[in-house]
């Protein structure tokens, strides 16, 4: 036989919510166009190496 958990609503059954500061990083244009750019500079980076 299984053992049930009895005790309804646990912090378990609740997803992370993010913080204030982390809402305000997903949806700043600025912070998301400074990331793009960092990104392909690493992979640029990273193709210049490779054809080497």
């Amino acid at each position: 036989m299984a053992v049930k958990n009895k005790e309804p609503y646990q912090q378990a059954y609740y997803p992370p919510v993010p913080t204030g500061f982390t809402k305000y990083m997903r949806t700043s244009v600025v912070w998301q166009f400074y990331r793009f750019w960092v990104i392909n500079l690493k992979i640029l980076k990273l193709m210049i190496k490779s054809h080497n």
